[in-house]
């Protein structure tokens, strides 16, 4: 489990790497898809942090805002260089977390079973449902 001061840290680097995303890169790709900055994991001597992030779209988009971020992560290491006074600013690795397109996945899974039911199911007899 992380220290507190590197909890701390994970929470700042995940704020400012949302904001510059969200304001300073002019990658078009990245300004157009939907991508979340979900988790940082910065290991304990602060030189590497694992940005976990999410996109909403297809595979397609996926892949190419992974591309684009891994392309950008000099320029975002340097922007996080001014924002924060920081001894060390990690290296940046961009890991795509899948866990809410799976959420998603699930949710739609269940939502058609609960529909198939709903339709499948003879509507209830009420002769028999009286007591005698």
């Amino acid at each position: 489990m992380p220290s507190r001061r590197i909890e701390r840290i994970n929470h700042l680097l995940r704020q400012e790497l949302a904001d510059l995303l969200t304001r300073e890169v002019k990658d078009q790709a990245l300004s157009t898809a939907l991508i979340s900055i979900t988790d940082v994991d910065t290991s304990p001597d602060l030189r590497q942090a694992k940005v976990y992030f999410s996109v909403y779209g297809d595979e397609e988009v996926v892949q190419q805002a992974h591309a684009h971020l891994k392309r950008a992560a000099g320029f975002l290491h340097h922007g996080l260089k001014d924002r924060l006074d920081l001894r060390y600013i990690p290296h940046l690795e961009f890991v795509l977390d899948d866990s809410l397109a799976r959420g998603d996945r699930i949710m739609r899974l269940m939502r058609t079973i609960e529909d198939e039911r709903a339709h499948s199911s003879p509507p209830p007899d009420s002769s028999s449902a009286r007591p005698s």
